[in-house]
């Protein structure tokens, strides 16, 4: 016990505030913590305490990606059932509210929103010093549970990485003798950092399964393809521009005198974590993952069924696609985003409140996939400029399948790709749900002007920017004048599709020029979306046809595809982090509020924050945490 005690004062000297107890394991009565690993059956206890500090990724209020950027927003604070619906501490960050005297989403040491991950990484110590002593494990279980807690230990520095940049390395427990000068723990050089979790995570690879065996009880639990796709991720985040060689960050040394963050931009680092993509690519497919395609046998369209193979690639349950899955539920998420999507499926209880920005919307392809401010067939290169004006919709084509023909909605809404309707829900957009008896004529057709069904009725809950995020709703779930029913699925930590873009990228990054490899691992994901090659649809259709061609213009297509392909699902803000790219002052949808399509199709901000700086891509330390350990250096613009 006195182990224990010791960890939780140097918890207490990186500045927490607050601990859970994980003594919830050990029997009740019992004080010893000898009993938590008494046997399997305790000590299985303890390992499920050890993942159950993982980050929420299935929930927009406590999942930072879809409230704390530009993503999504919300209808104004004390408005409606907003406040008790959601919580509001990840918006708060989107919103610019971020503060060093009691930050939100506070993984440093718990609070608004946020859990103490030292605490998580105390526990994966202490079960890695005495997962030995359970006589009654086999050498198999306790060799794969060793692996998943290193892995576990390695992902939790790894987030507090992604969020404070340098942090102190805590690989074990410090001695019940230890001095306070060794409780003060320094913060680490970022790189040092990079290189544990990585040597970690490779640590744990030995006794990880290729894939689980027993899908009804440990779905969701770590496996080799998890780790490697983990290990890519910490070597692409530290090759990005925020953190290899940014000048922001230069001159920020702790009182040793040390550079905590790189000095200078290093291009090798691009083709460590390439090496690391591939790895992982290879070991996801050595599992049999691939990239989803939806194979129900129901007869709809084509153009309906590349639609649910890429909004299914999130919502079908433990596809193939899905490398790491989350196993809470996304009863919440699904509810926030659900539309009322006809007058007869409207019930209330699904509160459509989710809205993807005008940001958003825009930046998905042309249905020839290139963006549409490049597009130069007819339709585009006269349309661009008047994408915001109303238009009613032709029967031509696949509209059908896509629009209500006959319909008014704005001109930004025709001819785009079909990531762009799987993955958002609008005005005069059509929605296709399982039940549905075709995609030709019983199509749902959302109304979003306000008054209408899907639109702004009363002040409680309405799609603040006239668009609703559809790609979290499952297929699965239904909706009537009376019930509304989520289907419960594996919300998608990583799939393989990210992987592919996250190859793409770090091996453009790597090379002088793209190679066909680039290309490739790119084109995979555009096919399943229903479009062609890179090189193809730039020669064909974009103004500048030789951008493929150049590391500089694929940079910037391999950006727009991530954007694309994992719009929705809170994946947007750690990207614009990672590459350094400021959000905009102002928020921007369409006039929810407007009752005539001429009201409504109105370009609105719908909220003005303050200026977006170099101090908020990194979370500040909490003042009261650097008062008890000095060692602490705080992130540049938060002192």
């Amino acid at each position: 016990m006195k182990k224990i005690l010791i960890f939780i004062f140097i918890s207490l000297m990186l500045g927490s505030n607050s601990c859970s107890d994980y003594l919830d394991v050990v029997p009740e009565g019992v004080p010893s913590m000898d009993n938590a690993f008494s046997n399997r059956a305790n000590a299985e206890k303890f390992l499920y305490t050890c993942y159950s500090y993982l980050p929420r990724f299935d929930d927009a209020g406590s999942a930072l990606g879809f409230l704390a950027g530009d993503e999504h927003w919300l209808i104004p604070k004390g408005t409606g059932l907003i406040d008790s619906r959601v919580s509001l501490n990840c918006w708060e960050i989107g919103r610019g509210a971020q503060n060093n005297n009691n930050p939100y989403m506070n993984y440093w040491d718990a609070g608004n929103g946020g859990t103490n991950l030292w605490i998580g990484i105390r526990d994966c110590n202490i079960f890695l010093e005495n997962i030995h002593r359970p006589k009654d494990m086999d050498e198999y279980d306790r060799d794969r549970w060793t692996s998943e807690i290193t892995f576990l230990k390695a992902y939790y520095h790894f987030y507090l990485m992604q969020l404070y940049g340098p942090i102190p390395i805590m690989d074990e427990n410090v001695g019940v003798n230890a001095s306070i000068d060794e409780v003060r723990k320094f913060r680490e050089p970022f790189d040092d950092v990079v290189d544990y979790i990585v040597a970690a995570i490779d640590q744990s690879l030995e006794n990880l399964p290729l894939y689980i065996s027993d899908e009804g009880q440990e779905m969701g639990r770590i496996t080799q393809p998890i780790a490697l796709a983990v290990k890519a991720q910490a070597l692409l985040f530290a090759a990005s521009p925020l953190m290899n060689g940014n000048p922001d960050y230069a001159n920020v040394k702790d009182s040793q005198g040390r550079n905590l963050f790189p000095v200078a931009a290093d291009q090798s680092k691009w083709q460590r974590a390439a090496d690391a993509a591939l790895e992982a690519i290879r070991s996801a497919e050595e599992a049999k993952h691939e990239l989803y395609v939806f194979k129900e046998g129901i007869i709809i369209s084509n153009t309906t069924r590349t639609i649910l193979s890429i909004g299914e690639a999130v919502t079908d349950r433990w596809n193939r696609e899905i490398i790491w899955g989350s196993t809470r539920s996304t009863d919440a998420l699904q509810t926030l985003a659900m539309t009322k999507i006809s007058s007869t499926r409207n019930y209330y209880t699904a509160r459509s409140l989710l809205a993807p920005t005008l940001v958003v919307a825009e930046q998905f392809y042309s249905s020839n996939g290139v963006p549409i401010d490049e597009d130069n067939s007819a339709f585009w290169a006269a349309n661009y400029p008047e994408r915001y004006t109303i238009t009613t919709v032709p029967d031509e084509g696949i509209n059908k399948h896509i629009l209500e023909v006959g319909g008014q909605t704005a001109m930004l809404h025709l001819n785009r790709e079909l990531r762009f309707y799987s993955s958002i829900s609008f005005d005069r957009g059509a929605w296709y749900m399982s039940g549905d008896a075709n995609d030709s004529t019983a199509l749902s057709k959302p109304h979003f002007l306000a008054g209408e069904y899907s639109g702004m009725r009363t002040s409680e809950d309405y799609p603040i920017t006239g668009y609703l995020n559809k790609k979290v709703v499952s297929f699965k779930s239904s909706i009537t004048s009376s019930a509304w029913q989520s289907y419960r699925y594996a919300f998608p930590i990583i799939r393989l599709a990210d992987l592919y873009l996250m190859y793409a990228e770090a091996l453009n990054e790597s090379l002088s020029a793209p190679n066909q490899d680039v290309y490739d691992y790119i084109d995979k994901v555009r096919t399943r979306a229903g479009l062609d090659g890179v090189v193809d649809s730039w020669a064909l259709y974009s103004k500048y046809p030789t951008k493929p061609a150049t590391k500089d213009g694929m940079r910037d297509i391999i950006r727009k595809e991530r954007l694309n392909e994992l719009a929705c699902e809170g994946k947007r803000f750690w990207d614009m982090r990672r590459w350094k790219i400021e959000l905009p002052n102002t928020v921007k949808g369409w006039n929810a509020k407007g009752a005539t399509v001429e009201e409504f199709y109105r370009v609105t901000t719908v909220f003005e924050r303050s200026k977006y700086t170099y101090k908020d891509f990194l979370w500040p330390l909490k003042v009261e945490a650097i008062q008890k350990n000095p060692n602490l250096v705080q992130n540049p613009g938060w002192n």
